[in-house]
């Protein structure tokens, strides 16, 4: 076998090629070879005597490597590969192989690691590792193998690129290294190894190789630092004897020995103690299994104010069943002033503090919204909305005063409630309601942008205690506590929502797609299959989504991953799938009735009935913007963009200035470069950057990764090779762009990773300029989109947001819909861009207005699916967007800019009193009305080609009819010139339209 001097002289020529955790090399490297054929690692091996046979002991000491594993051999002067003779031995810390050295001495090269793709897609590739078929010559191998006299030379280990390299931290220890240690050290229960944060552990059954050195001094530290930096430092605690219990790491006050101190105040460890992403402080329990290695992280921010020197203090470890140890730490603080805290160099894991961060958390009104008033202790007005409040606290009435058109605010209100909210409680007995006798409600906060109230409701049978507030955009969170005071048999708990009839026309949720809602509505919960848990319904100008939870409500994961982790049942309304909604007429009311069935009750029994409320629209269309902001989606040079009449760029991962998906953080120079060009031409440039899965290439990995599955899902690992060969177990592989290697996770949902996408974005604002970000799905909650608009918009920034959703109403995603799902950030986001798999051709006009336009929402988009269909998206105002359709938007926009419709008034289709109808109800007709001309959108949704009558009430568009005229513009790849007269009929072709200017 291969000699400790030997190995550790490989090892020293490998890691003088690259650093442990060094800023990424971009541009990225050039592959050394193709590792999609060859794997990624190779032993690089030096043969000199002059037989065939040769033997190789190569100490790989790789986790990934099974005894079945293929290798193949290349011969460097031919490239030829070879395949070898026997495999004698195949392990994670050693193979032996014979092999034929077919052109005599020299170089050969084993790949250690080959493996071909497969998985779903080229974007969900999962990398198969290929296995040897001759496996039992492991057990026949040569009697003579050990006689073999040739034997090659380690002459060093390679990887495809630095970035696949592994580092001192993946090089395992072997079994006799771990047995010399364990024997030259004290029984111990545990071991305690410190790190900085330039070697991040990576390995939690395995202790890496460096860990083993009897020269190393495990009961003490070392560290520098720059004032004002955030000095990072690990702790791998490594259990022995039994499982540790809620494992504690300390610090005390640094001193230094002219007695300056710097505070025990300023260290943190990340895995024990935090601040949500909510803003709550947070305590974690950490339990350790025997003979695995946990990874504690933590830091000590130095204040700017420090003098320079050397400090010392202790660290302490104290498990809640195992004895305390303390680490003597010695830090040195540098004499300058580190820029911008440090955080513009992230490989240094300064930004590690972000994932606590509070900023943008305090609930401030954010434009275009107004400050909540509070109205006669009953009501509470927002923008264009209000609510009134019955004495239980639930909502007695629910107003909005958006006019029909949607383009504006009146004094004419639209009652959405035919009576007030309320809940039944049904004895089982004699299936007569328990009449809950309340006090009033009484309000807790009064706030510019919250208002919060309480009430308790109660018989002798039960107490029903309520939580509520609203917020200035419209969200109304309820907490509804019910506990029983004695025993009691309930034949259901149930709340109801009586909408009047009139202001229930569209559903969305419940299973059902957009568009008109049935008569009978009857649905049960199966959150194994699908993620729905409430619905929309509503008028164009008036509506309210519901949603029903518990107090253990998690966020499920969605695009493409709901099934992996779905909604919980909520306990309370789901009832062991007793519960369901029913949606009907009954009386004058159209009726939501949530019901959970029956269930006993003890005494002391507690259920939460949580709801929420999303009161609709949020405010007015802006169709102003609509007009003016012209996307391209794309990243071209900006001349080019310029040229095309867009105006707003949007760059998606995946290419030289954003190359990583969801870590905005690697090519900044040339981005920010980049956005100051498109500025000095009057473009706005937006990047793709949200939260649901991120790149393998973020500098903060393995910190996360050290925090179990608090910010990453567990999951069956695989996907592509970096993910195998270095993260290895328990995660969700994700998307996958080939050229640049990105490999991304999938994160779990609500976690501390959203304090730091909060921290990102405020940094790409001040230090890149970022105008705005492209949100490519959803991951998060209203929480953190209320921070990312407030960091965005500060100091007058634009702080754009376009919102692009592939249809999520399949099997994979829980057959939600995408407006329904994403609803609860509409009030933050500009504009729509709806979708992949939206059938633009082949659903009707309720589906486009309330699935797609975003309308009866306060919002506008464009289409995405085969270019949408221009002629029925412009009764919504839509385009499809620059540059990814054959015919683009631009025959439009430039029809657009001949009429002059910024500053129009767009009235739909469907308002009652639009000046001009068509004489079908198969074809429709929305207007772009101005002093003098009217610009006219007809499409139709008629099954064959048709010819239609104009109504035209011309004393309401105030154009003198004998004085009027009515042409087609030519558009490209629209339609063609064409002049009528105002009796002649319009004929429109199936499934498309025309546009018509009126003056």
């Amino acid at each position: 076998m291969y000699t400790k001097t030997k190995f550790l002289l490989i090892i020293a020529c490998v890691l003088n090629l690259f650093a442990a955790n060094a800023q990424h090399i971009y541009p990225p490297q050039q592959a050394r070879w193709d590792a999609d054929s060859l794997g990624n690692q190779r032993a690089v091996l030096l043969v000199n005597g002059t037989a065939k046979l040769v033997k190789a002991v190569i100490p790989w000491r790789n986790l990934r490597v099974a005894n079945d594993q293929q290798i193949i051999i290349v011969d460097s002067s031919t490239n030829r590969k070879i395949t070898p003779s026997s495999y004698i031995s195949m392990a994670q810390e050693e193979g032996v192989i014979l092999f034929d050295a077919i052109s005599g001495p020299g170089v050969y090269y084993v790949y250690y690691l080959p493996y071909h793709l497969g998985g779903r897609s080229k974007y969900y590739p999962d990398a198969e590792y290929l296995k040897r078929s001759d496996m039992p010559l492991l057990n026949d191998a040569p009697k003579n193998a050990n006689g073999v006299k040739n034997e090659a030379k380690i002459v060093r280990f390679d990887a495809v690129d630095d970035f696949n390299s592994n580092d001192p931290m993946e090089v395992l220890a072997t079994q006799e290294e771990v047995k010399e240690f364990l024997n030259t050290r004290d029984q111990a229960a545990y071991y305690v190894f410190p790190e900085t944060g330039e070697f991040p552990i990576k390995m939690s059954h395995h202790i890496p190789k460096r860990w083993t050195d009897p020269k190393r001094d495990n009961s003490f530290f070392t560290g520098a630092a720059k004032r004002g930096e955030y000095c990072s430092f690990q702790l791998g605690v490594w259990p022995m004897k039994t499982d540790l219990k809620d494992v504690r790491i300390s610090c005390s006050a640094l001193k230094s020995a002219t007695g300056e101190i710097i505070d025990e105040g300023s260290f943190d460890c990340l895995n024990t103690e935090g601040v949500s992403y909510t803003g709550d402080k947070m305590k974690m329990q950490v339990a350790i299994p025997k003979k695995q290695v946990q990874a504690f992280w933590y830091g000590i921010k130095i204040p700017e104010k420090t003098k320079s020197g050397t400090y010392d203090g202790t660290l302490t470890v104290k498990p809640a069943n195992g004895p305390t140890k303390e680490i003597r730490i010695q830090l040195k603080v540098i004499d300058s002033l580190a820029f911008n805290g440090g955080t513009n160099e992230p490989w240094k894991m300064t930004r590690l503090p972000w994932l606590n961060s509070t900023l943008a958390q305090e609930n401030t009104v954010i434009k275009p919204y107004t400050p909540l008033q509070v109205e006669g202790d009953t009501a509470v007005t927002l923008l264009g909305r209000k609510v009134m409040l019955a004495a239980n606290g639930f909502p007695k009435q629910i107003q909005t005063f958006f006019t029909p058109e949607m383009t504006g605010v009146s004094d004419k209100a639209n009652n959405i409630l035919f009576e007030p909210i309320h809940f039944h409680f049904l004895r089982l007995e004699d299936k007569k309601d328990i009449n809950l006798k309340t006090k009033g409600f009484s309000f807790t906060k009064r706030e510019p942008g919250t208002v919060s109230w309480k009430s308790i409701s109660s018989a002798d049978e039960l107490q029903m205690e309520v939580s509520a507030s609203l917020e200035f955009d419209g969200f109304l969170n309820y907490t509804v506590k019910v506990i029983a005071l004695k025993d009691v048999s309930l034949q259901d708990i149930a709340m109801h929502i009586p909408y009047k009839q009139d202001m229930a026309t569209y559903i969305m949720g419940l299973g059902l797609k957009g568009g008109y809602r049935p008569d009978k509505v009857s649905w049960k919960w199966d959150v194994a299959k699908k993620n729905q848990d409430g619905a929309w319904l509503g008028n164009v100008n008036a509506g309210i989504q519901f949603s029903l939870r518990d107090e253990k409500y998690s966020r499920p994961l969605n695009t493409n991953f709901y099934l992996q982790k779905p909604l919980l049942l909520p306990h309370s309304w789901g009832n062991e799938n007793k519960g369901g909604i029913d949606v009907g007429v009954k009386g004058s009311s159209m009726l939501v009735n949530s019901y959970s069935g029956e269930r006993r009750m003890i005494k002391g029994d507690t259920l939460y009935y949580n709801f929420n409320l999303l009161i609709t629209p949020f405010h007015a269309l802006n169709t102003n913007a609509q007009w003016n902001d012209r996307y391209f989606h794309a990243y071209k040079p900006v001349d080019t963009v310029k040229e095309s009449g867009a105006n707003v760029i949007n760059i998606h991962h995946g290419n030289a200035l954003n190359p990583y998906i969801n870590y905005p953080f690697i090519a900044t120079k040339e981005m920010k470069s980049y956005i100051d060009s498109a500025h000095r031409l009057g473009l706005k440039v937006k990047i793709y950057n949200t939260v649901r899965e991120v790149s393998n290439r973020l500098y903060e990995l393995y910190p996360l990764r050290s925090l179990g599955h608090e910010v990453f899902s567990k999951g069956p690992g695989k996907g592509y090779s970096w993910l195998q060969e270095h993260v290895h177990e328990d995660y969700i592989a994700a998307w996958f762009v080939p050229y640049y290697k990105d490999a991304a996770i999938i994160n779990s949902g609500m976690n501390r990773w959203h304090n730091y996408y909060v921290e990102g974005m405020n940094w790409l604002v001040d230090n890149v300029g970022i105008d705005g970000i492209y949100l490519d799905d959803v991951a998060f909650d209203r929480v953190t989109m209320k921070r990312i608009k407030r960091v965005m918009t500060k100091a007058g920034h634009p702080g754009l947001i376009d919102l692009h959703s592939a249809n999520q109403y399949n099997e994979r995603d829980g057959f939600n819909n995408s407006a329904n799902l994403y609803l609860e950030h509409f009030p933050y986001i500009n504009r729509l861009w709806f979708g992949e798999y939206f059938d633009y051709e082949n659903n009707q006009p309720d589906f486009f207005l309330t699935e797609v336009s975003g309308i009866p929402f306060g919002l506008m988009g464009e289409m995405l699916q085969d270019g949408g269909n221009p002629w029925r998206g412009m009764v919504y105002g839509m385009t499809n967007r620059l540059p990814y359709q054959k015919s683009g938007p631009q025959g439009l926009w430039k029809v657009w800019d001949d009429f002059g419709i910024k500053g129009s008034s767009m009235i739909g289709y469907w308002v009652e009193d639009n000046p001009i109808k068509v004489n079908r109800k198969d074809v429709l007709a929305t207007i772009y009305k101005k002093e003098g001309s009217v610009m006219v959108s007809i499409a139709s949704w008629a099954n064959e080609d048709v010819d239609v009558d104009l109504l035209i009430d011309w004393k309401k568009l105030r154009i003198d009819p004998a004085k009027a005229s009515i042409q087609a513009p030519a558009i490209v790849d629209f339609q063609t010139a064409q002049r009528f007269k105002l009796s002649q009929p319009i004929h429109v072709a199936k499934n498309k339209g025309c546009l018509l200017i009126i003056q």
